[in-house]
């Protein structure tokens, strides 16, 4: 099955990322969120992001235009009945994502696959939401979308081969590097990831070394671009400790236990970037 069109709920930062890396490959896209003013303030996104490619050379304005007239903006869930494939990109709520889930299932032809951005719920329990488990899938684009080449392609409990192999061809097609991932608690990467972040926590904790010299051990020592500690403030550090008490809850492994550093900085509000002070102050 060739997908031509792919719908995104969603014009957020993943939601503008998703349809800007489809656009660019020459896949139309209609865009839906709630609001104009969101839709608009994602198609203004994906403008500056082109726009930034076109002064590293990498796009010519031509480009810009072509890729920026596949996007349709809609506040109205009827547009994507033109979409092979719709993509839930909404925010990380397991009841929002199901309520979105339980209306565009109720209105999208019986043929037309739906997958989820979702990067931490259950892909079988978000498919069973809906009539079509076995054309339902997670792909777990990774931020910024149109800069980094992964996509966790998650199969539920039902999902079949044909949404999979449909699926992971667009992907390729997009210019992205899929992986293929059995539905648990945080895939692949977020499940290797997150426990890391935490590891690094408990390191500062027990004063084994300086938060500097923890990130720049594990930049010179295992090729990493960014520190884990650096990271955590990039991700937030109340987002860390919401991952690993899931792990902790839905493994029931005591490996998975939060730091106490990282649970008493989030009790602070020294979340990291977003309010200027994590590990790190900004």
């Amino acid at each position: 099955m060739a997908i031509q069109t792919v719908g995104i709920i969603g014009a957020g930062t993943m939601g503008n990322g998703i349809a800007q890396a489809c656009a660019v490959s020459g896949v139309k896209v209609v865009m839906v969120d709630i609001s104009q003013a969101a839709v608009d303030k994602g198609l203004a996104t994906v403008s500056g992001s082109l726009d930034r490619l076109i002064k590293k050379d990498k796009l010519t304005e031509a480009q810009k235009g072509a890729a920026l007239a596949l996007i349709q903006g809609s506040t109205n869930y009827d547009d994507l009945k033109t979409a092979q494939l719709v993509i839930e990109a909404a925010t990380e709520n397991h009841e929002l994502k199901l309520k979105i889930l339980k209306q565009v299932d109720a209105l999208l032809p019986p043929d037309v696959i739906v997958a989820s951005n979702t990067s931490s719920i259950s892909i079988t329990q978000l498919a069973a939401a809906t009539s079509r488990a076995d054309r339902f899938i997670g792909m777990h684009f990774f931020n910024p979308v149109p800069m980094m080449a992964l996509v966790e392609i998650i199969r539920g409990y039902l999902t079949s081969d044909a949404t999979h192999d449909a699926v992971k061809e667009l992907a390729v097609a997009l210019g992205k590097s899929p992986i293929t991932v059995k539905n648990a608690p945080g895939f692949v990467v977020n499940r290797i990831l997150v426990p890391m972040i935490n590891e690094a926590f408990f390191v500062l904790s027990e004063g084994l070394a300086t938060a500097e010299d923890i990130d720049a051990g594990m930049k010179l020592g295992c090729n990493q671009p960014i520190g884990p500690l650096a990271l955590a403030d990039m991700i937030g550090l109340d987002v860390c400790l919401a991952v690993m008490e899931v792990y902790l809850e839905q493994f029931g492994d005591s490996k998975y236990r939060p730091c106490p550093l990282l649970k008493e900085m989030v009790a602070a509000g020294q979340l990291g970037r977003k309010t200027k002070r994590g590990v790190y102050s900004y």
